[in-house]
């Protein structure tokens, strides 16, 4: 079961405060009774000094009587010049009296005798109370006698102690509510940390302590929060560092499985018309043949050559892009132009192909961009689009603007390429028809130098499948004149 620190700190309090009342109650009980005998014998005494005192002042004894209750009679020693506070003397008089005469009153109990007074207790018979009475001769002149009565101590001891509990009761009552009310504001400082902690240590170090306050609490709450501070700027660390080390062994990974890619992909590249030319070297070298057959020999040989160097000539094209040392020679240009020679150089690839190619472009098309890496991409997506071309054999050439950026599409009739294809084109020896793209002679680097010269730009390059066809686009600035 949880504990609750406002409980305990008002069980503890209410129970030192009940075990204090108790405390005090019993030393009521017990001394209360010798405290008030005493206190009264020092009024008596009191009175005495200041009866016996050179600059007697009777208005002042006389109050000082009657604020502590005190009878009081001042005889000479012939009981003949009488002075007292009460109406009836007799009994003091017959008192002082048997003193003089020596004899002992036994009603008198003697609790203190000095050298010029003694203290005694008595009952006095006629009013049924006990008295405490101090006796003395002045000088050898006066006899005084003073009493004040004890009667009412028991009862008053008695009310006292019934009131002491009542009080203590309520002022117990009242202090559980008062003390649950200061914990409740004191916990509540105490309640927000400890909720503040539980929320850090499920790594949540936007908890703040926000109770305030200058005592231990409040500078324990400041703590909290440098503490949640340097904890939430140190996991930053670690996440970053983490992160980094991540991409780091990512990024290696990535490297070394693109080696190893690179190197199968070459390998399988220029292991086909190394074959041939390997072949058919050993072929004119060992057969008799014709001069028809060795000419035949050779331009295969010449053919596969003239491969082998396009896709050297691309992979080192492709390593200067991708790595930045290749960077575009920017310029205003009209695309619209560029891309009407590339079609006018590419007329015998269109004518072979048997395509239609519409490109009519609506006025000039000014761009920001490398001319001639722009050429490039538009001679890619143009040779790709022939060599895919197929049932209408239409090629049509767009160019849009908007937002200042211009894009151009080249879109090809034929087969749709699978959408898992589609992000997949722009990898290096990616090929969607292995077979079909060894028949025309590609190698799968060109729409990767595509994707590395429109990233060089800061631009955008895609594919994708519509009705009848596909279509290849890429993106430029756009400039309003040169």
């Amino acid at each position: 079961m949880k504990s609750s620190l406002r409980k305990e700190i008002t069980i503890v309090f209410i129970s030192v405060m009940a075990v204090a009342m108790v405390l005090i109650g019993v030393i009521h009980f017990f001394f209360f009774d010798n405290y008030y005998e005493s206190d009264k014998r020092k009024a008596l005494v009191q009175c005495y000094e200041m009866i016996s005192s050179e600059e007697r002042d009777m208005d002042s004894i006389d109050k000082y009587c009657t604020t502590y209750n005190i009878t009081y009679m001042i005889a000479d020693s012939s009981l003949d010049n009488v002075q007292t506070n009460i109406r009836r003397e007799d009994r003091m008089i017959t008192q002082i009296f048997g003193m003089i005469m020596n004899k002992e009153d036994k009603n008198l109990n003697v609790i203190f005798s000095g050298d010029n007074y003694q203290i005694s207790r008595f009952h006095d018979q006629r009013g049924d109370i006990d008295q405490l009475q101090l006796f003395t001769y002045l000088n050898s002149e006066e006899y005084v006698i003073l009493e004040s009565p004890l009667q009412s101590i028991a009862v008053a001891a008695s009310i006292s102690n019934r009131f002491f509990i009542m009080i203590s009761l309520i002022v117990i009552i009242i202090s559980a509510f008062l003390i649950a009310f200061i914990t409740r504001k004191l916990t509540a400082r105490v309640e927000e940390l400890s909720a503040a902690a539980d929320r850090m240590a499920n790594l949540d170090f936007d908890a703040r302590y926000t109770g305030g306050g200058q005592d231990e609490i409040g500078r324990l709450g400041e703590n909290f929060n440098n503490m949640s501070d340097s904890l939430e700027k140190a996991v930053s660390q670690l996440k970053s560092a983490n992160a980094r080390l991540e991409k780091d062994v990512q990024e290696k990974t990535e490297i070394d499985e693109m080696r190893r890619e690179f190197l199968s992909n070459v390998s399988h590249e220029l292991k086909t018309p190394i074959a041939l030319i390997q072949g058919y070297a050993e072929g004119l070298k060992e057969m008799d043949l014709d001069k028809e057959s060795q000419e035949m020999y050779l331009d295969v040989i010449s053919d596969e050559a003239v491969k082998m160097n396009r896709l050297v000539m691309q992979l080192m094209n492709l390593e200067q892009l991708e790595s930045g040392n290749d960077t575009p020679d920017y310029q205003c240009f009209d695309l619209a132009e560029l891309i009407s020679g590339v079609l006018t150089a590419s007329k015998l690839m269109i004518d072979q192909a048997e395509a239609e190619v519409i490109f009519r472009p609506e006025g000039k098309v000014y761009v920001w961009a490398d001319e001639f890496k722009i050429e490039q991409v538009v001679t890619n997506y143009l040779t790709n689009a022939l060599h895919h071309i197929k049932g209408e054999k239409k090629i049509i050439i767009d160019c849009s603007t908007e937002n200042g950026i211009v894009t151009t599409t080249v879109f090809n009739t034929g087969d749709p390429i699978p959408e898992e294809s589609l992000d997949k084109l722009w990898n290096k020896f990616y090929k969607v028809d292995k077979a079909r793209t060894r028949s025309y002679g590609g190698s799968g680097i060109g729409l990767s130098i595509v994707k590395a010269i429109m990233d060089a730009h800061g631009q955008q390059c895609y594919a994708r499948n519509l009705q009848g066809g596909t279509a290849f686009s890429f993106t430029l600035e756009a400039r309003e004149t040169i």
